[in-house]
């Protein structure tokens, strides 16, 4: 009976390891997305897309709305 309780044993600490990678791993991801969506800084006036950096900011502005006035802020870049 003796192996039988030690396998029991076994089995909880293993179910208890492998929760607790499971439970890092969900933070990572969301920690990864909270980074993602801090640096998205730049916010279209018109569509309101975020982008990460000016350069993008003003190739998405003269792609997606060529019509629109640009911003002032996006031309001297």
């Amino acid at each position: 009976m003796a192996r039988g309780q030690q396998k029991l044993q076994s089995q909880a600490k293993a179910a208890e390891k492998s929760a607790k990678l499971k439970k890092q791993q969900g933070h990572s991801s969301t920690d990864q997305k909270k980074a993602a969506q801090k640096a998205l800084v730049h916010i279209c006036t018109i569509c309101k897309a975020q982008m990460p950096d000016p350069k993008t900011y003003k190739q998405h502005f003269e792609n997606k709305h060529p019509k629109n006035e640009m911003p002032a802020d996006l031309k001297d870049i």
